[in-house]
């Protein structure tokens, strides 16, 4: 028999140990130790139950426990200081706060999915992990970010394995009231509504659902409602779930109707607006849309024009971009689009300007195609990569929008990624390093007398976290397969799989094809013999997922899992299915070493490695990512790379051979310490480990705990977007805003004359002088540009030379710039522009002439697209 109607019921807690349930409602306890300690020291065996969901824990606990422990004047005393804690942490000033008024008082931070917790699964993969981090790095560094997303009803599918290994997906459905979140309501106690028009005279409307990430509150728009037709319903009910009209409509009502939230949770609350708006890839892009909808509002004290209104919402917007192929990006038809926005999603925004911003109209682009990456650059001032190649490779990925600069001169930086260090290390650790030197994180700076811990105590700590893992997955692995149809009298086997003394390897992350999960299997025979090596043994522990619709990621994981299922070798290796928060944290810790061996240069970060490493793992990477940019020859080993112009099916063969040899000659002899440094890479004696504790490995995990650490952290990132992304887009957008947006309508109107003006702009002759017939180094060079401007005034443009090597093409190479000046006005619009460079190297030598726009509002030299070369 089936209820009709369900509901929750909320648990009444007794007033002295009330603080319980704020404690339970705020997902600081996801990364608060002492907090999930206390909920797991009430009740161990509920605490299980409830699978370590405090607000599931204290629906189950009945009305005489809750007395009993009402009772309990130890239990009361602590629950009542951690109760204070929370507040003294959600109220006292942080680092963010030392900045003073020189800061934004508020941040908007839009992604489509966010991993804080296990019982919060609204992520698929390192994106969602990503911004998850990103908000609790801000809540521990005060950082007033607002974070803006949807709440799916079945968030990302659960996945099991059939018994011929095919991964399957289920959809169980959240019930939001049984979930850490508040709805919104108006002050009569109705829920507050987003509503955006749709084609057909429909609607889509959404609730709010507010979830507090320490400090930092997260909106998430749920369109699961009765006042909403069946398709308007399904809009928010799975992540990444649909395709075609469904996948455009998550994405304006995460970007449109997310600002519309914000702007109600402001008028609700009283909270400032934000000041910088972030889109954490293009998926929110639509959110510079509605932004400039109400610039352009008529009904709004002084409507802007679209050039104006462009131009205000630019300069506090930053876009971070993470993938580094475009067939990551989304892109719809631009017939969706303006199907969609023909129906008064903005009135006052003409829907051409809408399809400009999304066009891909550069070479190699498709013309019926609307780019959402491609939109998000072009809503947003300031734009960055996660890792200093990713930067590189967005760079070249995007040139096209930026023609006639080179590649290095596209206005995407980098921010390499963080993790957060509280959320992934392992209790074990931090256990150990309050004991040993008083300092539960490797942000502390006190974490650099890890060197000055006695080896045998790393060791039996690393030991203990590989233990845990091991049990862990003999659990989890029983289940599997009794999800796959095995019986009880046919899993004995899983209660010996692995070895708490083995070398234990961990590969995990989404099974999209560049990540190449079945590299490993390239050679199926000589990875047996790794596993099953005599005096070198490794361990091998594998989990992921393929996205529903990719094919040929589920037959890598076939092939996996059909490897891992041979007798000979599944005390070795195993494929552990339903990858999500919970399990990683338990596998970051309890491996030796972290696998990654992406096709380079197509891993954006890979924050799991460091996740790894913060745990004391080492590091086995492709120099991709964060890798490329961290690996210093201590703290792991590097994947060499095949780069002859090899077939894919050769570059394969020639990196998995690679990884086979570090395997079999450096990474297991070193963990089992019977390697010689020269061997490993480094000089030094050998090392025959006498006392059966591998000195080196030891020595390697030390160092990676004491500088890598700090390094991969998410409050490291937090701080370097603020430094380098956040206060220079507030100090934009409140430039651009002052005074009914004066300067924005300036800066506007200049940008116009100068698009309408540039095609008259020539360089019309070069010449140099003081140049001898047989040039030195140090001799000076006078370079005179003649240049006609048009109707343009020399303050409007920057004439540069650029001069360096010249290679045979005459491409120049460690280029220097020097701008010239206005040396004579020649008239109808021509001018001399001079200056003087000097010659700093011998070998080839060559210069150019080059004009750009100027003006101080500017981020970039090339922000506008536009240059005109000699």
């Amino acid at each position: 028999m089936k209820a009709i109607r369900r509901f929750t019921v909320r648990t009444v807690l007794p007033e002295s140990i009330a603080p319980l349930g704020k404690l339970a409602g705020n997902l600081r306890w996801s990364w608060h130790l002492p907090t999930t300690r206390l909920f797991e020291d009430i009740d161990p065996a509920a605490w299980e139950t409830s699978n370590r969901d405090p607000v599931t824990f204290l629906g189950s606990v009945t009305r005489e426990r809750l007395q009993q422990l009402a009772a309990n004047e130890e239990l009361v005393a602590r629950i009542q200081q951690l109760g204070a804690d929370l507040d003294s942490y959600l109220t006292e000033p942080r680092w963010y706060q030392s900045l003073g008024e020189d800061a934004p008082r508020s941040i908007a931070y839009f992604s489509p999915e966010y991993g804080i917790s296990a019982v919060l699964p609204q992520y698929s993969g390192g994106l969602g992990i990503l911004a998850g981090d990103h908000l609790k790095a801000a809540s521990d560094l005060g950082v007033p970010l607002i974070g803006v997303g949807l709440l799916y009803q079945a968030g990302y599918f659960m996945q099991s394995l059939s018994r011929d290994a095919w991964q399957q997906e289920t959809y169980p459905v959240l019930d939001p009231d049984g979930l850490p979140l508040t709805l919104l309501r108006e002050e009569d106690g109705t829920p507050a509504r987003v509503v955006l028009p749709l084609p057909n005279g429909r609607q889509l409307i959404a609730h709010i659902w507010r979830a507090d990430v320490g400090r930092v509150p997260l909106l998430l728009l749920d369109s699961n409602l009765p006042a909403n037709d069946e398709a308007a319903r399904t809009v928010t009910d799975r992540l990444y779930g649909g395709g075609g009209d469904q996948r455009l409509q998550q994405e304006l009502l995460l970007g449109m109707g997310g600002v519309k939230a914000l702007r109600i949770f402001q008028r609700l609350t009283g909270a400032p607006a934000p000041e910088v708006f972030h889109t954490n890839e293009g998926h929110a892009g639509f959110l510079g849309i509605e932004r400039i909808r109400e610039l352009m509002d008529p009904a709004s004290e002084s409507p802007m024009s679209w050039e104006e209104a462009l131009t205000a919402g630019r300069a506090s917007t930053v876009f971070t971009t993470h993938t580094p192929v475009p067939a990551g990006i989304d892109r719809f038809e631009r017939a969706q689009i303006e199907h969609f926005f023909n129906a008064g999603l903005a009135p006052s925004v003409p829907t051409d300007k809408v399809l400009a911003l999304g066009a891909e109209n550069y070479e190699g682009g498709d013309p019926a195609k609307f780019n959402m990456a491609v939109m998000g650059l072009r809503l947003a001032q300031r734009a960055n990569g996660v890792s200093k190649l990713h930067g590189e490779v967005s760079r070249g990925m995007f040139s096209g929008l930026w023609p006639g600069f080179d590649t290095r001169e596209v206005p995407i930086t980098s921010v390499t990624n963080g993790v957060h260090v509280p959320s992934w290390v392992d209790p074990l650790i931090a256990d150990f390093a309050r004991e040993n030197f008083g300092a539960e994180s490797v942000l502390d700076q006190r974490w650099a007398r890890v060197y000055d811990v006695a080896d045998e105590k790393i060791w039996a700590l690393r030991r203990s976290m590989r233990s845990n893992l091991v049990d862990d997955v003999r659990g989890r692995l029983r289940s599997s397969w009794k999800k796959r149809g095995a019986a009880d009298a046919e899993l004995a086997w899983t209660d010996t799989v692995l070895d708490p003394d083995v070398l234990t390897i961990g590969f995990a992350r989404r099974v999209p094809t560049y990540k190449r999960l079945t590299l490993m299997l390239r050679d199926p025979a000589r990875l047996k013999a790794l596993l099953l090596h005599p005096e070198h043994p490794i361990q091998l522990v594998v989990a992921g997922k393929s996205h529903p619709a990719d094919e040929q990621g589920k037959r890598m994981i076939q092939d996996m899992v059909r490897f891992t299922d041979d007798p000979a070798v599944r005390h070795r290796i195993v494929f552990l299915p339903n990858y999500d928060i919970a399990m990683a944290r338990v596998l970051f810790p309890g491996c030796d070493v972290w696998l990654n061996n992406p096709l380079r240069p197509l891993e954006a970060c890979g924050t799991s490695g460091m996740k790894a490493a913060i745990n004391g793992g080492l590091n086995l990477s492709v120099l991709d990512g964060w890798w490329d940019e961290m690996y210093d020859g201590d703290n792991g080993w590097s994947i060499p790379t095949a780069n002859n112009g090899a077939s894919a099916d050769e570059r394969d063969d020639i990196e998995a051979a690679a990884l086979y040899d570090l395997l079999e000659n450096q990474v297991a002899p070193r963990f089992y310490g019977s390697v010689t440094a020269a061997a490993a890479g480094s000089a030094g004696p050998s090392e025959p480990s006498l006392d059966g504790i591998p000195h080196q490995w030891i020595a390697m995990i030390k160092h990676t705990m004491a500088t890598l650490g700090p390094a991969v952290s998410a409050e490291r990132m937090l701080q370097d977007y603020v430094g380098h992304l956040y206060q220079p887009a507030w100090r934009a957008g409140r430039d651009a805003s002052e005074d009914r947006y004066a300067l924005a309508r300036r800066t506007a109107a200049w940008r116009t004359r100068i698009q309408g003006g540039w095609p008259a702009v020539q360089v019309e002759h070069v010449d140099s002088l003081g140049v001898s017939e047989d040039p030195q180094i140090g001799d000076a060079l006078t370079v005179n540009a003649y240049v006609a401007l048009g109707n343009l005034d020399p303050s409007d443009v920057a004439v540069e030379v650029a001069y360096g090597r010249a290679a045979g093409d005459d491409e120049l190479s460690d280029v220097t710039l020097a701008e010239l000046r206005v040396a004579e006005n020649l008239g109808s619009g021509r001018y001399l522009f001079t200056g003087d460079t000097r010659i700093e190297h011998s070998g080839s030598f060559g210069y150019t002439v080059r004009v750009l726009p100027r003006h101080a509002t500017l981020a970039s030299s090339a922000e506008l697209g536009l240059v005109v070369n000699a």
